[in-house]
């Protein structure tokens, strides 16, 4: 019975949260059950070509409020319209060739193919290096915060809730993270948020007072 009620709690919010996807959005991302062995709480990845899917841990999904789940749920969603999400990449075979590459010239002493090799080893180790880069993942996540309060406000937010709601999510997230880079990140975030938060208040108090 317990199965079924939870079964049924995520079919529910699984169609609360498409109606929160933007129309042209809906063809082609999807929204599942993450099935992974201790999943983030909601991440995006690419699972084919022009198809993304929101990966979602249930489990811990339904101790948030709705307000939370939305602007993390838009957050996502900001991070596929940036095309910001994980795509399968080349740059691990890559740099698995190369290495084997190497190794295998410096057996046979090949000079312009021990090269090539190292060439090839080097390049794809620098693209590794970009795609996992602290800086570059924390810069994106602001970028997709920023997104996120835009797409509350679309959806029928106001500018003070959106912030509001995306900074209760945050620092609940803080609350619950062991690790301590993961724990800088939401540090981070939540302090660009709070910069954000003050320009946009200092922005509505001048376009009223111009108005009156």
């Amino acid at each position: 019975m317990a199965t079924s009620a939870t079964s049924s709690r995520n079919a529910a919010e699984l169609r609360r949260l498409q109606t929160l996807l933007p129309p042209e959005l809906r063809s082609w991302v999807s929204i599942e059950v993450a099935s992974a062995v201790n999943p983030p709480l909601i991440t995006c990845e690419e699972i084919g070509k022009d198809e993304a899917a929101i990966m979602i841990d249930f489990g811990r999904w339904e101790r948030l409020a709705t307000d939370q789940r939305n602007l993390l749920f838009w957050h996502e969603v900001a991070r596929i319209q940036n095309d910001a999400i994980p795509k399968d990449g080349w740059e691990m075979a890559a740099l698995a060739i190369g290495l084997g590459g190497v190794v295998g010239e410096l057996w046979v002493q090949d000079g312009l193919l021990l090269l090539l090799a190292l060439a090839l080893s080097g390049f794809a180790g620098y693209r590794l290096y970009q795609r996992n880069n602290s800086d570059k993942r924390l810069n994106e996540a602001i970028e997709a915060d920023e997104k996120a309060i835009a797409l509350a406000v679309r959806f029928g937010y106001t500018v003070p809730t959106a912030y509001k709601s995306l900074g209760s999510a945050l620092k609940t997230l803080l609350d619950l993270s062991t690790k301590d880079r993961q724990k800088r990140r939401y540090e981070a975030r939540l302090q660009s948020l709070r910069l954000s938060a003050a320009k946009a208040k200092a922005r509505m108090k001048s376009m009223r007072e111009s108005v009156n």
